[in-house]
């Protein structure tokens, strides 16, 4: 996808200005506005006024009072200055006249507005210091627009180097295409949100005391923690004792205390959904939904909503700005500039050149780093000052300064500072020798401290070419960063101004905390805690547009923001176009086979002497003794002997066919090795014949191409536009012709010295091309010679070695039993029909799933299937119900290991162990196989009773969890998943190694700056740790969800705690490793707001900024380089990474026909009665538009929940029955305009019959019943309409598209994901299953069964709150009740257990398997929505095809005949047509390929679709070089058999001339002979009656004689496709005139004789002359020879002039 964009050639350009103009007129009486100054002035001004407004809140003034008189101040000069600006404009410009005025002008216009905004802040600001206006009044609202001038600053740089119009066709689709997707997530949103109203309804049941009253409630009367019932006895969460289960609405509190989340509404659904869809909070939600109604229907829904909302539909956002993204780069490369190299060329000393030296500076970096990562706490007596970390940092900064100093004495100070490194390394000695100044160590010079192990990076060389490579140019991530703060800036100046006067809400009080709120909002931790305290503190009223700007900005920060890192770090890996050809022939090298030598277990047996399997020949008459001789030497003469035996059986004639046959039969099978050999002998020679033979032929046809384009045939023709396959298939002419033709001819057509220039750079392309082909085929013959010598090796082995290839070295190679084994292992099921005729194969009616049955063996199918019993079996095992003692679960595990044995066993004697070519422990698979196996049967063997924590048995049974990956090996396509996670391994280790320097980097300084600091009473009103004893009362928090307020006199609940000095819970930066956790948990953007709030309450509010720049280059940089790593190995993986252009769009191309298919759309009547008007008003476009019109409006209608005992569903269900009415009479009507069988054919029809007779059965049963099941079939039946809005909109229809074919092709990464998860529930089972409640382990979130432990892996899936979990599970004594016997009977956690398995699988499955469902839902945008320039076939021609299909497949049945493609392809226009006048030879190549790919049998509608794609493309530019290969093979065959037949066609009718004139002479003879014996019976015998007349038959004879026409021998030219018209139709006359019959050619059956009259008077005195005259005549073989020149003459015409035979003659139609 990537690739298309850069077919885009970036030339010389005017430059296209889309920012001010600043040039104004020369002749101006007022010239300082174009004074260059004078605009870097006014920029600079842009800026001071963002300050100045960011400064101006009521709690700034309140803390800094003479801040308002400063910015009073500033405000006044800035209007003063943009008043001179906009008043000096005007003058010049004009106010309203004229092309340029300052009203006509789109930034004068800006400016003006700014100016005003300026003198409204200013004038507000005078009342406000007047105490006029109260500074907390909401009209500091108008100050909103005024950080808007910011742009001021940056557009002078909207200028570009491209025509206008392709920047706004760039903006303009980009923004149609964001349109797009926004209007597809809105319909999700919609569609979750309907749902979420029928199913749940509202959340306000609540547990409290039995004492509480109604319209009293306080944070006494609840549960602690709140919990969420249900009404029915048999659903949800019921109340403990003492308390009940209330409605808090009805008890009287309003909507702002309970909350805005929920579904009571559509609108607050919505706002609920979008909450959810953010991975952020949802699982509280669900938590709530759970405990309020069933929890299926809990767990359906907000599964479903996280998969498809936050996995699907919102990375199509990814899709979206990639795309786009990818098109601007190709355009704006000459403005970001080139990648710069990192060498440096100045000329160096020796020393400075040296090896030695540069490995000894990294090498003390790395002391360095190691020193300094070994810097901790050591409590607060401990004098940090003067420590021996100290003491090493001053002796490593001196030793850096005097490298410096080296290099630049060796270099010279210019030279040294040309290199950006040498810059960088400049930078850290200046901040590292003013760090080791004792005032200044320990401060924010610690940065260029740990900043050194920047340098390690030139450690590695892979290493360091990645970092450049993902950094690319600077401009081009550093505008990015820019843009970004940018963003920030303006949006918390734009909050700040919005609820700096909210009284409660002090997140946007002063510019730090609205920059910590809106940044917090863009990293998406807590943003909803943001967005909910805003909402309250708002109220009711305001609510929706706050939430409404919160969502905007949400939305726009996550979803484009984020997603344009992606794409600045792919297109960074992205290689050049003219890199592609040469990495794709590398790459092809690379994967073939070629290693000549076997796997090393195999050439073990080359270390042993060769002992050959000998035999001794008795029964031999001899005197002397016989040696041993070898057994294969001796079988190739006993199978000559049987070959030869065979053959004398054959020969006599008594010996039967049928033991002819079986001794035939049995020789083969017995040396089928060496027959196969033969044969492969044989082969080769005759297929070195056949390939000489066919170059010969090509060169002929080539050369008659050749003369034919040069010989000006196709002059003189009207000129008409050509179609895509005629283009095409005079291109690949032209390039045969280029090839094997000479400069000569060309010069000899008289050609202008431009046209032969460019013809000869043609020449060297397609010769270039020509190179690529032969090493393309020098490297398939080094496979076959790689594999031909393995082979060798191999049999050497097999014959020198008699233990090779022999499983345990016992059974033989060939013994009946490892046969029999063999038959067992491999045995599949095939259910692929065969024609016997044609050799193809059939489909079949359940040919998907009988190709399913077919994917594995009868035995991996029972593996399978026992693995997934044998799962389900550990799905019911607990801490409290252990398969130790739980008959009933070993039965499972016993089942197993003896079925796993059985196939080990089969597997071992079919193929090996380990010593053979097919051996079972051949790879990883294997390896895990047997291991699993070994696991399996010792804890089965030893099943122990007793389970200590953290023992080897508890091991043991962690590593039984892996049992589920048995799938992997078992099924190919996982094994592939396995292979794309682990091909990618080498960049993901390099992304890794950068996020660890980050890290070490932040956590060294961390350590320096936090060690030691972060500790603190847990009481807040203690300051000092001498007075941090004793208890007090801490409060407990109630609940998050609602919003009670305390009455006088009134505590929450809490309870008395000892006070205690100690760090904070979950992290500490006592010490590196400690820092790295902390970090590691940052990184994944969870937790960071407590790190951030705790530094900045106990260390100071400027050290906020550490984990805000940490938090900032982790998450816009660290994690998007995941991101697009994973990527960019998923499209190399497919093989897209490398595919140039052309090759992409090919591919693009092969897919969307694929699941094109033909239309189900019948035609319109013929006449124009009643079914035309209706066919005619179903089809138009307003009545499409009404019904969708009408579907929506439906669908409002469940805006609230249809519950039987609300009063308003009765009329809302009665507006449904309305609306289910007209979709009857809509159905009616298409069926009638279409007839039922036509309506039938398409599934949309279907969808909505079937959706439509739901409604009418609905209808019945609600008049009939009326109660809550009715209500809710109803609401189901008018969702089930909602999904049929994909089908009438077309964009909508695309990304649905794009969603369900990325969840087809990420099938197996998301069974595969699901296998990873169980695995890590089993082992959370067994390591966490009973650890006590904690801060996130509750009755919902536990490990004490493998369903919650499922869900609780679900939930780390989306980062909520997974480091608290894990901290939860690394609980630890005092804090437990260990136990040393068992492990289920303690509820301590394990501290590295926890550690290793959240991060293992919070790395696995968050950043690398849920970022290959990213890749997959790229690849698809890609294919789906692409425009029509990016396209080979657009999609009208595709719509053109599918409409011309159905008028030839008039069965609708999805194929045709053969034949009937010459119809088809006679029938199709515009881009695809072939024009029979200019493309005859194309039309009959066309035609043969769909004969011979299909042996004449019927085509589909995707053979013909891929024809045509085939035909109109470049294959040398859009196939890769595999396909090409063969496909240019193929389209060389049938040039050869077109010729061929075409030859033998023009043979057989000059052979039919013959023929017909050999049955005209003969009939002559026959006829002069008779007259000739009647004159003789008169002469004889003469008439009593002397005169005769002739008779009236005779007459008419003579006359059609004398009419007969004379053979023509003036023949121009003899088609080889065509009779001759003016030859063979003059000869053969009206008689002998070819009848054309459908498909088929067919002469007459009996030409008319030809008859000649003679007279008696010329047979009676000179009959003999003249008969032997006319014999002379009429000699056949004269005719023969003539016929035999003929043939030559055509020959020798057709290498020079083309046929100029119509088409009508040749198409058999």
């Amino acid at each position: 996808m990537l690739k298309r964009k850069q077919s885009s050639r970036v030339e010389a350009q005017p430059v296209t200005d889309f920012g001010p103009d600043e040039s104004l007129s020369d002749n101006a009486d007022i010239l300082w506005i174009n004074k260059p100054w004078v605009h870097s002035l006014l920029r600079i001004c842009a800026i001071i006024s963002v300050i100045s407004v960011c400064m101006n809140t009521p709690k700034t003034f309140k803390h800094y009072p003479p801040l308002q008189y400063v910015t009073f101040a500033l405000d006044t000069l800035l209007m003063f200055l943009y008043t001179a600006e906009m008043i000096a404009k005007m003058h010049i410009r004009g106010i309203v006249k004229g092309d340029s005025s300052y009203v006509k002008d789109r930034w004068c216009v800006f400016d003006g507005f700014m100016v005003f905004c300026l003198w409204v802040s200013l004038v507000l600001q005078v009342f406000e210091i007047a105490e006029i206006v109260d500074q907390m009044s909401p009209w500091g609202m108008l100050r909103i627009p005024r950080p808007l001038i910011m742009i001021r600053a940056f557009r002078i740089y909207f200028r570009f180097e491209l025509p206008r119009t392709r920047i706004t066709n760039i903006l303009k689709r980009s923004g149609e295409q964001i349109w797009s997707v926004s209007i597809f997530l809105l319909f999700f949103l919609l569609l979750y949100g309907i749902l979420g109203v029928q199913m749940f309804g509202t959340f306000t049941y609540h547990c409290v005391t039995d004492d509480t009253q109604p319209g009293n409630v306080t944070w006494n009367n609840l549960a602690i923690p709140d919990t969420h019932c249900s009404r029915e006895l048999e659903e949800g969460y019921q109340c403990p004792p003492g308390f009940k289960c209330m409605d808090l609405e009805d008890l009287g509190l309003s909507r702002q205390e309970l909350g805005y989340s929920g579904f009571n509404e559509i609108g607050t659904s919505i706002f609920t959904v979008y909450e959810a869809a953010s991975q952020e909070g949802w699982v509280f939600l669900m938590y709530r939904a759970i405990d309020s109604f069933p929890r299926w229907r809990s767990y359906f829904y907000f599964i479903t909503l996280i998969f498809f909302l936050a996995w699907l539909v919102k990375n199509v956002f990814i899709a979206v700005i990639i795309e786009t993204f990818a098109e601007i780069r190709v355009q704006f490369q000459q403005m970001w500039g080139s990648r710069s190299s990192t060498t440096s060329t100045a000329t160096t000393q020796k020393m400075m050149r040296s090896s030695v030296f540069h490995m000894f500076i990294l090498s003390m970096v790395a002391v360095d780093v190691i020193v300094a990562a070994s810097n901790y706490y050591k409590g607060e007596n401990f004098k940090r000052q003067y420590d021996e970390f100290y003491l090493a940092e001053v002796a490593f900064t001196v030793l850096f300064d005097l490298e410096a100093l080296l290099k630049i004495w060796c270099l010279g100070f210019t030279g040294y500072i040309s290199s950006s490194l040498h810059k960088f390394e400049l930078l850290l000695v200046v901040g590292t020798t003013l760090h080791i100044y004792p005032d200044l160590y320990h401060s924010q010079f610690t940065y260029f401290q740990v900043l050194r192990v920047v340098r390690l990076i030139k450690i590695s060389p892979a290493l360091e070419d990645f970092v450049y490579k993902i950094f690319g140019p600077g401009k081009k991530l550093g505008s990015l960063v820019v843009f970004t703060a940018s963003l920030l800036i303006v949006m918390s100046a734009i909050s700040l101004q919005m609820f700096c006067f909210v009284e409660e809400l002090d997140r946007f009080t002063t510019f730090p905390r609205a920059f910590m709120s809106m940044f917090q909002i863009l990293t998406q931790e807590g943003w909803v805690d943001v967005m909910d305290q805003t909402l309250n503190a708002v109220g009711h009223m305001w609510a929706p547009v706050v939430a409404i700007y919160f969502i905007l900005y949400h939305l726009f920060a996550t979803l484009i923001l984020l997603s344009l890192f992606v794409a600045v770090i792919l297109d960074n890996l992205e290689l050049d176009e003219d890199l592609k050809k040469l990495k794709q022939l590398k790459q092809s090298e690379a994967n073939a086979d070629t290693k000549e030598k076997l796997p090393l277990r195999l050439r073990i047996f080359e270390k042993f002497p060769n002992r050959p399997q000998m035999v001794k020949i008795s029964k031999l008459p001899s005197d002397f003794t016989v040696p041993k001789i070898r057994e294969s030497f001796m079988k190739q003469f006993i199978d000559r002997q049987q070959q030869d035996t065979s053959c004398l059986l054959r020969r006599l004639p008594s010996a039967s066919s049928s033991s002819c046959d079986h001794s035939k039969r049995s020789a083969i099978e017995e040396n089928k090795y060496i027959d196969q050999k033969l044969r492969k002998s044989v082969f080769s020679i005759r297929a070195r014949n056949l390939l000489e033979k066919e170059t010969a032929i090509n060169k002929i046809l080539r050369a008659c191409t050749r003369q034919r384009m040069l010989s000006g045939s196709f002059e003189g023709q009207p000129a008409k536009e050509r179609s895509i396959l005629s283009v095409q298939h005079h291109i690949r002419q032209e390039r045969r012709s280029l090839r094997h033709g000479s400069n000569s001819q060309r010069i000899s057509r008289g050609k202008s010295l431009e046209t032969l220039t460019q013809d000869h750079s043609n020449t060297v392309r397609y010769r270039n091309a020509q190179r690529e082909d032969s090493e393309i085929k020098m490297i398939q013959e080094k496979k076959e010679q790689a594999e031909m010598k393995r082979k060798v090796q191999e049999e050497e082995l097999r014959e020198n070695h008699p233990y090779f290839d022999k499983p345990l070295f016992i059974v033989g190679r060939e013994h009946r039993f490892r046969n029999f084994c063999r038959v067992v292992v491999r045995a599949r099921f095939n259910a692929s029909k065969t024609d016997p005729v044609t050799g193809a194969v059939k489909n079949t009616k359940y040919h998907q799933l009988y190709d399913l049955l077919g994917l594995v063996t009868y035995l991996d199918w029972v593996m399978i299937i026992v693995t997934i019993c044998s799962c389900i079996s550990m799905m019911f095992e607990s801490p409290f119900r252990r398969v130790m003692h739980a008959p009933t679960l070993q039965i499972a595990e016993y089942v197993f290991v003896i079925f796993m044995s059985i196939e080990l066993n089969l597997k071992i004697m079919a193929d090996g162990l380990f010593f053979t070519p097919t051996a079972v422990i051949r790879d990883f698979g294997g390896v895990m196989d047997i291991f699993i196996y070994l696991v399996s049967l010792i804890f089965l063997c030893w099943m122990p009773q007793n389970v200590p924590a953290k023992s080897g048995a508890q091991l043991l049974m962690v590593l039984r969890c892996l049992r589920p990956l048995r799938i992997f090996k078992l099924v190919p396509q996982m094994r592939k998943v396995v292979r794309e996670l682990f091909s990618g391994f080498k960049e993901i280790f390099l992304v890794s190694i950068l996020l660890l320097t980050l890290m070490l980097v932040f956590a060294s300084f961390g350590v320096q700056l936090f060690a030691g600091k972060l500790a603190k009473c847990n009481d807040p009103h203690i300051i000092s740790r001498e007075d941090c004893h004793g208890i007090f009362r801490i409060n407990v928090s109630v609940s998050k969800n609602l919003n009670l307020k305390l009455r006088p006199g009134e505590k929450k609940p809490g309870f008395w705690v000892p006070r205690v000095w100690a760090n904070p819970r979950n992290f500490n930066f006592d010490n590196v490793g400690n820092a790295m956790l902390a970090l590691f948990e940052v990184l994944s953007l969870k937790g960071w707001v407590e790190v951030r709030d705790v530094i900045i309450h106990r260390v100071g509010p400027i050290h906020g900024i550490y984990i805000h720049v940490f938090v900032f280059l982790g998450c816009m940089i660290g994690l998007t380089l995941f991101v697009g790593v994973v990527i960019a190995n998923f499209n190399e993986n497919k093989g897209t990474a490398l595919l140039t252009v052309d090759q992409r769009r090919w591919e693009d191309l092969k897919s969307r026909l694929k699941i094109a298919q033909p239309l189900h759309l019948p035609p319109r009547p013929d006449n124009d009665g009643f079914r035309a008007k209706m066919y005619d008003i179903t089809q138009h476009p307003f009545f499409k538009r009404t019904i969708a019109v009408l579907v929506l409006a439906q669908s409002v209608l469940l805006s609230v929940k249809w519950d039987a005992a609300d009063p308003v569903t009765v009329p809302l269900a009665t507006m449904s029955v309305v609306f289910t009415f007209i979709f009857v009479l809509e159905v009616t009507m298409k069926i009638i305009a279409m007839s039922p069988a036509g309506f039938w054919q398409s599934r949309r029809n279907r969808y909505d019959l079937l959706v439509t007779s739901l409604g009418v059965i609905w209808v019945i049963l609600h008049f009939a019943l009326l109660n809550a099941y009715t209500y809710m079939m109803g609401a189901c039946v008018i969702v089930f309409r909602f999904f049929s809005i994909c089908g009438k909109h077309v964009t909508l229809k695309m990304l649905l598209l794009t969603v369900v074919v990325s969840m087809y092709k990420s099938f197996f990464i998301i069974v595969g994901m699901f296998l990873l998860l169980l695995c890590y529930a089993f082992a959370g089972v067994v390591l966490f299953g009973t650890v006590k409640y904690g801060e996130n382990i509750n009755r919902h979130a536990n490990f004490s069964s493998a369903g919650k432990a499922i869900t609780v892996l679900f939930r780390i899936v989306t980062g909520e709150d997974w480091n608290k979990i894990m901290h939860d599970c690394m609980v630890q004594p005092p804090f437990c009740t260990p136990d040393n016997s068992t492990y289920w009977k303690t509820d301590c956690g394990n501290y590295a257990g926890a550690l290793m398995y959240f991060c293992s699988f919070y790395v696995i499955i968050a950043y690398i398997m849920l970022n290959l469902l990213v890749a997959i839902i790229v690849e698809n945008f890609s294919l789906f929505y692409s425009t029509e320039e990016d396209q080979l076939l657009s999609y009208n021609d595709l719509r053109h095809f599918q409409i011309i299909w159905n008028m030839v497949d008039d069965k609708r049945e999805g194929v045709i005949p053969t034949f009937r493609v010459k119809f088809l392809l006679r029938l199709l226009r515009g881009r695809l047509e072939v024009d029979l006048d200019k493309d005859k030879l194309l039309f009959k190549h066309m035609c043969y390929e769909m004969e011979r790919l299909h042996n004449g049998g019927d085509v589909t509608f995707h053979d013909v679709l891929s024809m045509l794609s085939y035909r109109s493309v470049d294959i040398r530019k859009s196939l890769q070089l595999e396909e090409l290969l063969a496909r240019e093979q193929l389209e060389y065959t049938i040039e050869e058999e077109v010729a061929k037949q075409t030859i033998r066609m023009w043979l057989k009718k000059c052979l039919k001339r013959i023929r017909a004139k050999q049955q005209q002479s003969c009939s002559i003879i026959h006829s002069l002979r008779e007259s000739q014996q009647q004159e003789l019976s008169r002469f004889l015998n003469p008439p009593s009656i002397e005169t005769t007349q002739p008779s009236e038959d005779m007459n008419a004879i003579n006359q059609d004689n004398s009419t007969q026409p004379e053979t023509s021998s003036q023949q121009q030219l003899l088609s080889p496709t065509l009779s001759d018209r003016g030859g063979y139709r003059q000869d053969s006359g009206d008689a002998g005139k070819p009848q054309r019959k459908f498909g088929q050619w067919r002469l007459p059956s009996a030409p008319k004789p030809i008859s000649h009259s003679v007279s008696s008077v010329n047979l009676r005195f000179g009959g003999r002359s003249t008969m032997k005259s006319v014999a002379c005549k009429m000699n056949p073989m004269s005719d023969a020879a003539s016929c035999g020149s003929e043939v030559k003459k055509w020959w020798t015409r057709q290498l020079t002039v083309e046929s100029d035979e119509s088409g009508e003659d040749l198409l058999d139609i």
